[in-house]
């Protein structure tokens, strides 16, 4: 059985040519074969998984209303509550924690009949990029297993994409959905700050954290995200962009940046303005100095959120998790605030930009594809940074700015890695998002979903 996307299933059960514990159990027997290689789970749910796939049957045989999610196999983050599934936030210190309750968004979509497969894998406590876990083991890239998928929601991104979960839920503080989706070729969506619950998240920074999918595709993207938001995205499925106005940024996103990953970048601009797209040079100066900002806000919330932990088990941390950690002492509590009161400046330059020039802005998502596993600095020309720096550079601004936020696949590298385009737009308007990502994807995509799923899902 090849990739089937949400769609497909559930036309699937509609007909009765398949049920969601046969497909539960394929992917439980994916999960099995494939997993080994790529680390992509922690913890995998079987019992919970063929328990819930029975329970939809039930209820559908029963003549109930079933949810929109029927059927649909999903993995969660592992710093995403699970109840009675243990969940790790993919450190050692936590690693027989067993939540008594779901997280919101875990009880939202249960809530919609949609079956558990299991914890993905994750850069520990979600304050890295690469998903190299010191604990669990590294999350190999299905594109080439000696790199890593990206961060932090490494897991979920390369379950994605080797077709063991339908979909994902990840988590998001400076890119963690949108570097993933990026390097492991699949699509992943920032929601608006608040838009998605967050309860039941261990947190990085609660003024900064996001929860968010990454799909196979858009029209699954439609469907997981507007069950996530409960409000439908399917109406904007539509291949006419003809007049939308695309801001393509003068400055910052298209600097320090490898050369085919910005090629790339022109050539899906291109593609967008020969559908019909209006394309807007626009002026994003004022982000300058933002990565700055985005880490004063995190390290600082991070450091309370681990004050205990690391009172009485700071060795038990990885070496990057710790430094992290470590660096929050040194940041005093008027650099705190000042950092906040930048983040509203940048909310309000934003809001203006969209209010007044354009409806999308479009950057790359990342400036580099994926590294091999074990890199942790990055050299672009004669600029060489972290590769925490490098991946976060483009995405870090809009949780600071709170803008739903999509990354969708925008071709390979000539050493066969993915990189992503960035569509962003105002508060509240994954509409134009959804619009925009499937116009786009229609037109580029479908020769690399097949190439993906030849590479990356053996099929």
């Amino acid at each position: 059985m090849g990739r089937k996307s949400i769609q497909e299933l559930q036309a699937g059960y509609a007909d009765h040519s398949f049920t969601p514990l046969e497909i539960t159990k394929h992917y439980l027997k994916r999960i099995k074969c494939m997993d080994p290689e790529l680390n992509t789970y922690i913890t995998v749910a079987k019992q919970r998984a063929v328990k819930e796939a029975r329970m939809a049957e039930a209820k559908e045989n029963a003549g109930e209303q079933t949810g929109l999610l029927y059927g649909i196999p999903l993995s969660y983050k592992d710093n995403i509550d699970t109840k009675g599934i243990r969940t790790t936030y993919g450190s050692s210190i936590d690693a027989n924690h067993v939540p008594d309750k779901n997280a919101a968004i875990v009880q939202r979509l249960y809530r919609e009949d949609s079956i558990l497969l299991g914890k993905n894998n994750m850069h520990e406590y979600a304050l890295g990029v690469t998903s190299n876990n010191p604990h669990y083991g590294p999350v190999h890239n299905p594109w080439n297993p000696e790199y890593t998928p990206g961060g932090s929601s490494g897991g979920s991104g390369a379950a994605v994409a080797a077709d063991l979960a339908v979909a994902s839920v990840g988590t998001d503080t400076g890119g963690s959905v949108r570097i993933p989706a990026a390097s492991c070729g699949v699509v992943g969506l920032k929601p608006t700050y608040g838009k998605v619950p967050a309860k039941g998240v261990f947190n990085v920074s609660w003024t900064l954290d996001h929860v968010g999918p990454l799909t196979a595709n858009m029209t699954d993207m439609a469907i997981l995200a507007g069950a996530m938001a409960k409000q439908s995205y399917l109406p904007y499925l539509k291949q006419d962009i003809r007049g939308l106005r695309i801001g393509v940024p003068t400055s910052y996103f298209n600097e320090h940046i490898e050369a085919e990953t910005y090629a790339l970048y022109v050539k899906s601009l291109e593609a967008l303005e020969a559908l019909g797209a209006i394309l807007i040079d626009t002026d994003v100066s004022f982000v300058a100095g933002n990565a700055d900002v985005s880490l004063t806000i995190a390290a600082s919330e991070a450091g309370y959120v681990h004050k205990s932990r690391m009172e009485c088990c700071l060795s038990q941390y990885g070496a990057d998790a710790r430094a992290f950690l470590e660096s929050s002492r040194d940041i005093t509590a008027l650099q705190y605030i000042e950092a906040l009161k930048m983040k509203e400046f940048y909310m309000k330059k934003f809001d203006q930009l969209f209010r007044e020039n354009i409806d999308v802005l479009a950057t790359p998502t990342i400036p580099i594809p994926a590294r091999k596993i074990g890199v942790d600095e990055v050299q672009i020309g004669s600029y060489k940074e972290s590769i925490f720096d490098a991946m976060t550079r483009y995405t870090g601004i809009f949780n600071m700015a709170e803008l739903p936020a999509l990354s969708i696949p925008n071709g390979l590298t000539s050493e066969g890695l993915p990189v992503g385009l960035q569509l962003v737009a105002a508060r509240c308007r994954e509409d134009l998002l959804i619009r925009a990502g499937y116009a786009y994807e229609q037109d580029q995509l479908q020769d690399f979903y097949r190439l993906r799923d030849e590479i990356c899902a053996g099929y």
